[in-house]
């Protein structure tokens, strides 16, 4: 049994160890948000936050979240209330596939807890997440925008 807290909510699941914590997130507890993208963490496109950190799920074994706090994209926001990343995303037109975007935004938003007034040259260390689309200009002006709305 692996006890994790997953979106602020205490839960224990029945799982191999060795499963990463992607398949626990996606097909355990059922949250589609977090995607598989490459299955060996370079694009990024399973993003989560573990204790606040951002990192790829897929490769991410479920029994190193074991006593932690899990947090995925579904906790960003909501269409009552968005994050400021979202409305930027929106703003921005960020997304062209979209498959990358719940992990780009899990990145944008550790990025934004560790640093709440990210320079261009912040961001281009931080975001290594990969866009087939190439947005990246946009991601980096929507992670700006996101940043001063924060801040204010």
């Amino acid at each position: 049994m692996i006890s994790i807290t997953l979106n602020g909510r205490e839960q224990s699941f029945d799982v191999e160890a060795d499963m990463p914590l992607l398949w626990l997130i996606r097909e355990e507890a059922g949250l589609r948000g977090t995607k598989f993208g490459c299955g060996i963490a370079q694009c990024g496109a399973c993003t989560v936050h573990v204790d606040g950190q951002a990192v790829r799920s897929c490769m991410y074994p479920a029994v190193a979240a074991q006593d932690k706090q899990v947090n995925t994209v579904e906790t960003l926001g909501s269409k009552d209330a968005p994050h400021a990343l979202q409305t930027a995303w929106i703003k921005h037109q960020v997304p062209q596939c979209g498959y990358c975007q719940s992990g780009m935004m899990m990145a944008a938003a550790a990025l934004l807890q560790n640093n709440a007034n990210p320079s261009g040259e912040d961001i281009d260390v931080a975001m290594t997440n990969i866009c087939r689309c190439g947005t990246y200009s946009r991601v980096k002006a929507a992670i700006l925008d996101a940043a001063k709305e924060i801040s204010s």
